[in-house]
Protein backbone atom coordinates (compact mmCIF):
# COMPACT_ATOMS: atom_id res chain seq x y z
CA UNK A 1 0.00 0.00 0.00
CA UNK A 2 1.58 3.33 -0.70
CA UNK A 3 -0.08 7.54 -0.26
CA UNK A 4 0.60 8.11 -3.77
CA UNK A 5 -2.40 4.96 -4.86
CA UNK A 6 -4.75 7.11 -2.75
CA UNK A 7 -5.83 4.38 -0.28
CA UNK A 8 -9.89 4.47 0.82
CA UNK A 9 -11.88 2.99 3.31
CA UNK A 10 -15.81 3.49 3.22
CA UNK A 11 -18.07 3.16 6.45
CA UNK A 12 -21.90 2.61 5.91
CA UNK A 13 -24.79 3.03 8.79
CA UNK A 14 -28.94 3.06 8.35
CA UNK A 15 -30.04 5.64 9.73
CA UNK A 16 -34.14 6.32 10.86
CA UNK A 17 -34.09 10.19 9.29
CA UNK A 18 -35.09 11.52 6.17
CA UNK A 19 -31.82 12.26 4.22
CA UNK A 20 -32.52 16.04 4.29
CA UNK A 21 -32.18 15.53 8.02
CA UNK A 22 -29.27 13.50 7.71
CA UNK A 23 -28.03 16.51 5.09
CA UNK A 24 -28.27 18.96 7.38
CA UNK A 25 -26.58 17.37 10.68
CA UNK A 26 -23.99 16.22 7.89
CA UNK A 27 -23.36 19.70 6.91
CA UNK A 28 -23.68 21.06 10.21
CA UNK A 29 -19.26 21.84 10.56
CA UNK A 30 -19.90 22.09 14.74
CA UNK A 31 -23.04 19.43 14.87
CA UNK A 32 -20.16 17.08 13.51
CA UNK A 33 -17.28 18.10 15.54
CA UNK A 34 -19.43 16.81 18.37
CA UNK A 35 -19.72 13.22 17.30
CA UNK A 36 -15.82 12.35 15.97
CA UNK A 37 -13.21 11.50 17.86
CA UNK A 38 -10.70 13.53 15.78
CA UNK A 39 -12.61 16.72 13.86
CA UNK A 40 -13.29 19.23 16.38
CA UNK A 41 -15.65 21.40 14.83
CA UNK A 42 -15.22 24.08 12.18
CA UNK A 43 -15.79 27.70 10.61
CA UNK A 44 -17.08 28.66 6.72
CA UNK A 45 -14.52 30.94 5.35
CA UNK A 46 -14.89 33.78 2.45
CA UNK A 47 -18.42 34.53 3.48
CA UNK A 48 -19.76 31.15 2.91
CA UNK A 49 -22.42 30.14 5.05
CA UNK A 50 -23.02 26.27 4.04
CA UNK A 51 -21.69 23.38 1.45
CA UNK A 52 -21.10 24.65 -2.11
CA UNK A 53 -18.66 23.69 -4.72
CA UNK A 54 -15.88 25.88 -4.04
CA UNK A 55 -17.26 26.68 -0.55
CA UNK A 56 -14.05 26.93 2.00
CA UNK A 57 -14.13 25.87 5.56
CA UNK A 58 -11.54 25.43 7.99
CA UNK A 59 -11.93 22.63 10.01
CA UNK A 60 -10.01 21.97 13.35
CA UNK A 61 -8.68 18.74 14.69
CA UNK A 62 -7.07 16.89 17.53
CA UNK A 63 -5.51 13.09 18.06
CA UNK A 64 -3.26 12.15 20.05
CA UNK A 65 -2.50 15.03 22.01
CA UNK A 66 -1.90 17.02 19.09
CA UNK A 67 -3.95 19.67 17.70
CA UNK A 68 -4.49 21.18 14.33
CA UNK A 69 -6.03 22.98 11.47
CA UNK A 70 -6.73 22.66 7.96
CA UNK A 71 -8.81 24.25 5.87
CA UNK A 72 -11.02 22.48 2.64
CA UNK A 73 -12.90 23.16 -0.36
CA UNK A 74 -16.40 21.75 -1.05
CA UNK A 75 -15.89 19.71 -4.48
CA UNK A 76 -19.49 18.27 -4.69
CA UNK A 77 -22.53 19.30 -3.14
CA UNK A 78 -26.17 18.12 -3.65
CA UNK A 79 -28.44 18.77 -1.11
CA UNK A 80 -29.60 15.46 0.47
CA UNK A 81 -27.62 13.38 -1.48
CA UNK A 82 -24.25 14.03 -1.24
CA UNK A 83 -21.46 16.36 0.06
CA UNK A 84 -17.62 16.31 -0.59
CA UNK A 85 -14.66 18.02 0.25
CA UNK A 86 -10.66 18.11 -0.76
CA UNK A 87 -8.36 18.92 2.64
CA UNK A 88 -5.27 20.90 1.45
CA UNK A 89 -4.91 21.85 -2.61
CA UNK A 90 -7.85 20.65 -4.37
CA UNK A 91 -5.58 19.81 -6.96
CA UNK A 92 -3.46 17.65 -5.10
CA UNK A 93 -5.35 17.15 -1.65
CA UNK A 94 -4.17 15.82 1.60
CA UNK A 95 -7.53 13.79 1.38
CA UNK A 96 -10.75 13.52 0.48
CA UNK A 97 -13.94 13.18 2.54
CA UNK A 98 -17.19 12.15 1.19
CA UNK A 99 -20.98 11.48 2.56
CA UNK A 100 -23.40 10.06 0.43
CA UNK A 101 -27.27 9.57 1.33
CA UNK A 102 -29.57 7.02 -0.21
CA UNK A 103 -33.02 6.58 0.78
CA UNK A 104 -33.82 3.34 2.20
CA UNK A 105 -37.54 2.79 3.18
CA UNK A 106 -38.43 5.64 5.76
CA UNK A 107 -34.41 6.41 6.45
CA UNK A 108 -31.27 7.08 5.01
CA UNK A 109 -27.83 4.91 4.35
CA UNK A 110 -25.25 6.85 4.94
CA UNK A 111 -21.88 6.38 3.51
CA UNK A 112 -18.67 8.21 4.77
CA UNK A 113 -15.86 7.80 2.91
CA UNK A 114 -12.02 9.11 2.49
CA UNK A 115 -9.23 8.67 0.22
CA UNK A 116 -5.76 9.21 1.47
CA UNK A 117 -3.52 11.30 -0.49
CA UNK A 118 -2.22 12.35 -2.75
CA UNK A 119 -1.19 15.48 -1.73
CA UNK A 120 1.05 16.42 1.70
CA UNK A 121 -0.57 16.18 4.90
CA UNK A 122 0.74 14.66 8.46
CA UNK A 123 0.92 11.66 7.39
CA UNK A 124 2.76 12.22 4.18
CA UNK A 125 4.94 13.75 6.65
CA UNK A 126 4.88 10.87 8.72
CA UNK A 127 5.98 8.62 5.58
CA UNK A 128 8.82 11.05 4.36
CA UNK A 129 10.30 9.77 8.15
CA UNK A 130 10.19 6.40 7.84
CA UNK A 131 9.85 5.69 4.34
CA UNK A 132 10.04 2.05 4.81
CA UNK A 133 7.36 1.78 7.06
CA UNK A 134 4.86 3.17 4.55
CA UNK A 135 2.58 0.04 4.33
CA UNK A 136 2.30 -0.15 7.68
CA UNK A 137 1.27 3.52 8.74
CA UNK A 138 -0.98 3.26 6.02
CA UNK A 139 -3.00 0.76 7.80
CA UNK A 140 -2.64 2.19 11.08
CA UNK A 141 -3.91 5.45 10.11
CA UNK A 142 -6.54 3.38 8.32
CA UNK A 143 -7.97 1.73 10.92
CA UNK A 144 -8.21 4.57 13.22
CA UNK A 145 -9.91 6.09 10.36
CA UNK A 146 -12.51 3.36 10.35
CA UNK A 147 -12.96 3.49 14.24
CA UNK A 148 -13.02 7.03 13.97
CA UNK A 149 -15.83 6.98 11.25
CA UNK A 150 -18.02 4.49 12.93
CA UNK A 151 -18.35 7.09 16.11
CA UNK A 152 -18.83 10.03 13.57
CA UNK A 153 -21.82 8.03 12.25
CA UNK A 154 -23.06 6.43 15.47
CA UNK A 155 -22.79 10.00 16.85
CA UNK A 156 -24.88 11.61 14.10
CA UNK A 157 -27.15 8.54 13.96
CA UNK A 158 -28.22 9.05 17.18
CA UNK A 159 -28.76 12.72 16.77
CA UNK A 160 -30.94 12.40 13.90
CA UNK A 161 -32.86 9.32 15.01
CA UNK A 162 -33.45 11.70 18.28
CA UNK A 163 -34.07 14.80 16.66
CA UNK A 164 -35.81 13.94 13.89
Amino acid sequence: MRLQDCPTLEVEMVIAAPPMRVWQLVTDLERMGQWSPEYRGGAWLDGATGPAVGARFKGYNERKGRRWESVATIIAAEPGRLVAWAVGDPQNPGAVWRFELFPEGSGTRVRQRVQLGPGPSGLSARIAELPEREADILAARLAEHRRNMQATLAGLKAAAEQEG
